[in-house]
């Protein structure tokens, strides 16, 4: 699935994703998670926001973290996009 194909089916449906699934999304685009207590925490290839912080209340994932992963994916599919244009360019 692509990066924007993923962005798309979180939004779609943001208040019924599964945390696991929102855990396997992020392991798969940000690497494996530190987990502090019942916190998964993702690094990111940027400094500061949007940053990746999940936490399990249930089987679902909470939709302001699902907003969390959504906004971060975007920022990730915006670095690939110019990254893409830059090596066109040269």
């Amino acid at each position: 699935m692509t990066l924007a194909e993923q962005i798309e089916e979180l939004e779609n449906s943001r208040t019924n994703i599964r945390f696991a699934e929102l855990v396997k999304i992020c392991r798969g685009r940000f690497g494996d998670e530190r987990t502090k207590g019942s916190h998964h925490i993702f690094k990111t290839p940027w400094p500061g926001d949007p940053r990746i912080n999940l936490q399990k209340d249930g089987n679902k994932a909470k939709p302001y973290q699902v907003d969390q992963v959504v906004a971060a994916l975007k920022k990730l599919l915006e670095m690939e996009s110019r990254k893409t244009a830059a090596s066109k360019g040269k």
